[in-house]
């Protein structure tokens, strides 16, 4: 299966514990050595992999993932997903706006980062599938570009006037609600780092009396719709390279087996060691929630999340 020296891959890797045995060389792929490329925000590894296919082996938005493809970009996914979350806490308002609950988003202004990214199509589809709402019927504001630059936004898209970023548009009223996170926006409302349009600059959106969040109850909600639904929305996936699979078959199922050693040693530490920063207590919540394994694997363990995902991306425009 394996040459006798191992082949070389160049990966972009964000830092999360699931991926660190594969970076700090405790799990090795069979027939394979990785060449890391630390990339900080992850994110700007995305636009060089769609732009440039700069590496091998690379994390991805699973949503830039579904758009690339629609536009034939040279690589495939394979069912590693590195990051999960759900997004009842994702929306604030502008308490002057008029909205009073998520149907009222008919009709308002509404900010986030980049139109195709997993945040806005994962909320939109919340909005769309739980609460009614006609996503047609709001006007999308964002100050950041898309990771696909062959890919045009639905008529409902506009771009910030003038540079200004989302948070100074909320925070003046001119626009109504923004996606937390999506939009620099931090859960307390204040600016996430790791992103990068301007967003993140003062003033905090935390200190404003006028913004508050959508639904600020959300941890029961949350439960009892993956209960019913089984969906678990994914943002980070893994893609190799067309070129890399056409030559060499067996290196999809090597990545697969050694993201599925990592994820057990990180598994086990967890349980063993209790958590050791903030990712890790945010694991052991979403454990509450999914179970033991808040990272499954495969095509079988996320059907629902990938039809689901699949589906909100073409009602969205993105394929």
């Amino acid at each position: 299966m394996t040459t006798k020296s191992p082949l070389v891959l160049k990966a972009a890797l964000s830092n999360v514990g699931h991926a660190r045995p594969l970076k700090d060389g405790r799990v090795t792929p069979e027939g394979i050595a990785f060449d890391h490329v630390e990339v900080e925000p992850i994110i700007a590894a995305f636009r060089r992999m769609v732009r440039a296919t700069e590496f091998d082996v690379c994390e991805m938005s699973p949503t830039t993932y579904l758009t690339a493809r629609a536009f034939n970009k040279p690589f495939t996914a394979i069912p590693v997903f590195l990051l999960r979350m759900f997004h009842d806490n994702a929306l604030v308002y502008n308490i002057k706006s008029g909205i009073k609950n998520a149907k009222d988003f008919e009709g308002k202004r509404v900010g986030v980062r980049a139109y195709t990214v997993a945040t806005g199509v994962w909320v939109r589809g919340l909005l769309q599938s739980d609460y009614g709402v006609d996503i047609n019927k709001v006007t999308w504001f964002t100050d950041d570009e898309e990771h696909v630059t062959e890919w045009a936004p639905p008529s409902n898209v506009r771009k910030t006037p003038d540079g200004k970023s989302l948070i100074s548009m909320i925070l003046a009223g001119e626009i109504d609600a923004s996606l937390t996170g999506a939009a620099g926006v931090g859960r307390s409302g204040a600016p996430t780092a790791g992103w990068e349009a301007g967003a993140g600059a003062t003033p905090r959106v935390e200190d404003s009396p006028d913004i508050a969040p959508l639904l600020p109850d959300t941890g029961v909600v949350e439960v009892e719709r993956f209960k019913r639904n089984g969906v678990y929305p994914i943002h980070g996936v893994i893609v190799v390279k067309d070129s890399v699979l056409q030559a060499n078959p067996w290196v999809a199922r090597s990545l697969f087996d050694a993201f599925k050693a990592a994820k057990a040693l990180y598994l086990e530490q967890l349980k063993r060691e209790g958590p050791q920063n903030a990712q890790d207590q945010t694991a052991l919540k979403r454990q509450a929630v999914v179970g033991a394994d808040h990272l499954p694997l495969g095509v079988a363990a996320n059907r629902s999340s990938l039809e689901y995902l699949v589906q909100h991306a073409y009602d969205q425009k993105l394929t």
